[in-house]
């Protein structure tokens, strides 16, 4: 944990949160990603307290899909941090270099870079808070995704596409955690300006940050996220396993009133995510937190028994 008094730590941070999520459906047929539940505390709840412990005073949230529902739980004021809003009009159509896209003018300082579907440890926020670094892991069996090969000083020498070629060097997975500084961030904004003047809106931004790499206009200090639990969330396989290695937390992980008073801080209006097994329905509230039962896991096996259907999975944008 830090002050924010420290010298050149980052005490702004941007969340993209305007995917539709629909590879956790049907959890998110009627709620945004980011307020999927794990236990007792959604994602974005566990997010607003890890960055209220380290000490962050602004928050800026691209939303999207069911925009409303995360303005209505966070409000403009949660856990000590100003929160704003970006609206994401083209959310169903365009991929998170997008959505960085669209936060090029709100935000002129370093921030954090973060998306909306990972759950983590407090403490593996502590050497993110400083300029042009980023969150990495160990390939593990359940990996997919970006990833990047490291130099002798810890930095990011290149960034790969996908996990299934082959491969001779060590690779790190992407947390998809980044920081900037401001110089790294105006570089990136131009260069976002060049992708999305081209057409290129489904592109994911570590196509940019691959290519600012290798040119030499980016440089990135990896800090490890091995030492601690983290987990990323897209699939409700994911759920299940994020809820086997957070079950031991809950009591840390829930807002308490006197930190986010409902005038001031999170609003919580109920929000459902349901599933029907005959006519059964299982209702996910924010207001009602402590009245759910132990574990939501035994909820989820019949969803992660059954097949979510094609038609139901857009390109992957967040």
């Amino acid at each position: 944990m830090r002050s924010n008094r420290d010298a050149g730590v980052i005490t702004t941070a941007l969340l993209l949160a305007a995917g539709k999520g629909s590879r956790l459906y049907p959890l998110t047929r009627n709620t945004p990603k980011c307020l999927t539940m794990v236990h007792e505390a959604s994602i974005l709840e566990r997010l607003i307290i890890n960055l209220k412990k380290q000490g962050f005073k602004r928050l800026v949230v691209v939303t999207g899909y069911q925009e409303k529902c995360i303005r209505e739980f966070l409000g403009t004021q949660a856990g000590g941090m100003k929160i704003e809003y970006i609206f994401s009009p083209l959310y169903e159509t365009t991929n998170n270099i997008y959505s960085l896209w669209m936060a090029r003018k709100i935000i002129n300082e370093p921030f954090l870079l973060i998306e909306s579907d990972l759950v983590f440890d407090v403490s593996l926020l502590d050497d993110m808070c400083f300029p042009d670094r980023i969150a990495v892991a160990r390939m593990q069996p359940w990996m997919n995704g970006s990833t990047v090969t490291v130099n002798k000083s810890q930095h990011v020498k290149r960034f790969q596409c996908g996990t299934v070629r082959p491969f001779d060097e060590i690779r790190y997975k992407t947390v998809n955690i980044y920081s900037f500084s401001l110089s790294s961030w105006h570089s990136i904004a131009k260069r976002l300006d060049q992708y999305i003047s081209a057409g290129r809106v489904n592109d994911y931004y570590e196509t940019v940050f691959a290519e600012m790499v290798v040119d030499g206009s980016l440089s990135l200090k990896t800090v490890s996220f091995d030492s601690k639990r983290w987990y990323e969330i897209d699939t409700v396989k994911d759920l299940a396993e994020a809820e086997k290695l957070f079950s031991a937390d809950k009591s840390e992980t829930i807002i308490p009133n006197n930190i986010m008073p409902y005038t001031s801080g999170i609003s919580r209006p109920h929000f459902q995510q349901t599933k029907r097994r005959e006519k059964e329905t299982i209702t996910r509230s924010i207001s009602g937190l402590r009245s759910f039962p132990p574990s939501n896991y035994l909820n989820l096996k019949p969803i992660l028994e059954a097949k979510t259907p094609k038609t139901e999975v857009p390109p992957k944008n967040k």
